[in-house]
């Protein structure tokens, strides 16, 4: 690998800190980044080199798996710089420059990687300065956080502006759900396993939910998330690449542009939302306070009579043959009384069920769980016969979980991502068409907001499962949330409803 310069706006903020420098450390010490790299941190905050080394190597105690490491933290930090500017100051882009030619020796170094780790705010202004100083070279590359936009037509201008400045193939937009080994899994399982696919339609399966919760608040980010709402920060993002990466179609050759054209074709899929989906398929919530809990409105820099969502659950129909009538369910939401992520898919019931009810064990539909986080894995719950007399059917449960092989590390998914942007592997980004395809469906959400600020804000204390109003909305399909205890610890524990 070609020597290379990462150059991280936003170098002495919380991302920074807890994610790109533990997943760059982590690459450096398995010797997955080449000897001769400089990582350029940019910021307001005042450091000199010494004093940031300083800083990234107590903050990697804190974030990072160092145990015993086969290199030192203290080596990594050696390769670290730090350049005092304000990134939105246009006539800071010449020290940036200059400061690129003294580490490489080169006149106009090329082999750049920025990572925007930076307030929204400066998406769009970072580029036309970078491009302005004649920063934007053939062989660049730009790593984008979300929210890439705040609806349609934020996304659009976005698009144009980076457009402008670098080609499709040097914008990387990132979301680390798709680095996680579980995501990049639900792949594999479907299209390189015989017994799933051909079950994997409108035929035999009855309806999909998709959870990612959090038993954390806000946490300190009042400003921004009061303004962002679970929508914009979890659902256009995360939750619909999970959808994608759920429903989409096989691709012909498995590439960047095959992958990602498949992703597209399913947000094009998905069934536009009408004023009956707008009044009873979506259901916000903003979490009010426990006995132990303060509620959302209460929260540092959230205004009082706040009506942003910490909580959304919908039901998502997508338009085409594979998946036609099959309702996907998606919710996230914020104070939950666990953490995780996963994927549940629920089969049809078998058309005559034979068994009896005998010790309160009725068979159930088959349930298939690919969690991503915690304890990444999958389980599929079947019906087996209890020993003993008669024909009593209990569901048990087959799992599988990456911790359980020992040998093998899940991995850092920043990490993983980070890494293949360096090599130029895209597959794993989001393209600039399906970001604007995710909005133009979402976008009418966020008008039906704005022009009807009556529209339902249901209460739910914190610690709980969010507001009763989206069991209801389950039930419609004769369906129900999976919900995983709290603590959870493995994968086969599960609260009933």
């Amino acid at each position: 690998m070609d020597k290379f310069v990462m150059i991280i706006f936003g170098a002495s903020g919380d991302l920074t800190k807890r994610k790109l420098m533990p997943a760059l450390y982590t690459l450096y010490n398995a010797g997955r980044l080449p000897d001769d790299f400089f990582i350029v941190g940019i910021g307001r905050t005042d450091y000199t080199d010494s004093r940031y080394r300083e800083y990234i190597l107590n903050e990697l105690h804190k974030n990072a798996s160092v145990g015993q490491p086969e290199r030192k933290p203290e080596d990594f930090c050696s390769h670290l710089h730090y350049l005092s500017l304000d990134p939105a100051e246009a006539g800071s882009y010449g020290l940036l420059d200059a400061c690129l030619r003294k580490l490489t020796g080169e006149e106009k170094p090329e082999n750049l990687l920025y990572y925007l780790a930076t307030p929204p705010s400066l998406y769009g202004i970072i580029p036309l300065h970078l491009k302005a100083a004649r920063l934007n070279r053939p062989h660049t590359r730009i790593i984008v956080e979300k929210p890439f936009g705040y609806d349609l037509e934020s996304a659009q201008e976005l698009n144009h502006i980076y457009a402008s400045v670098f080609e499709e193939s040097q914008i990387y937009r990132i979301d680390h759900f798709l680095g996680k080994e579980t995501a990049q899994n639900i792949l594999a399982f479907r299209f390189a396993n015989g017994i799933f696919e051909p079950l994997w339609n409108r035929n035999y399966i009855d309806y999909v939910e998709i959870t990612a919760v959090e038993n954390l608040g806000i946490e300190q980010r009042g400003g921004f998330y009061d303004g962002t709402g679970a929508l914009r920060d979890m659902v256009q993002n995360h939750l619909i690449q999970l959808v994608a990466l759920t429903a989409m179609e096989p691709p012909a050759i498995f590439n960047a542009d095959n992958f990602r054209n498949e992703v597209v074709k399913v947000y094009d899929s998905l069934a536009p939302l009408t004023r009956e989906d707008l009044n009873e398929h979506i259901v916000r919530g903003q979490y009010t306070a426990s006995a132990v809990k303060p509620g959302y409105r209460e929260e540092k820099n959230v205004a009082p009579d706040s009506r942003t969502e910490t909580y959304i659950a919908m039901k998502i129909g997508i338009n085409n043959w594979r998946w036609k009538d099959v309702p996907f369910y998606i919710r996230t939401g914020k104070q939950m009384p666990t953490k995780v992520t996963e994927i549940v898919v629920h089969f049809r019931e078998t058309p005559h069920q034979m068994f009896r009810c005998e010790g309160g064990h009725c068979p159930r539909a088959n349930k298939l769980i690919l969690r991503l986080q915690p304890n990444e894995g999958i389980v599929l719950k079947f019906g087996m016969k209890v020993p003993g007399p008669g024909f009593d059917v209990q569901q048990v449960m087959m799992d599988f979980s990456y911790d359980k092989l020992g040998i093998l590390s899940v991995g850092d998914a920043y990490a993983r991502l980070i890494e293949d942007c360096i090599l130029g592997d895209s597959t794993l980004f989001t393209r600039s068409d399906a970001v604007e395809a995710s909005w133009r469906f979402f976008d009418p959400v966020l008008r039906y907001w704005k022009e009807n600020q009556n529209a339902p804000l249901y209460g739910y204390p914190a610690g709980t499962w969010g507001p009763l109003e989206s069991e209801t909305m389950m039930r419609e399909h004769g369906a129900e949330w999976t919900n995983p205890c709290k603590n959870l610890t493995n994968t086969d524990e599960y609260c009933e409803l």
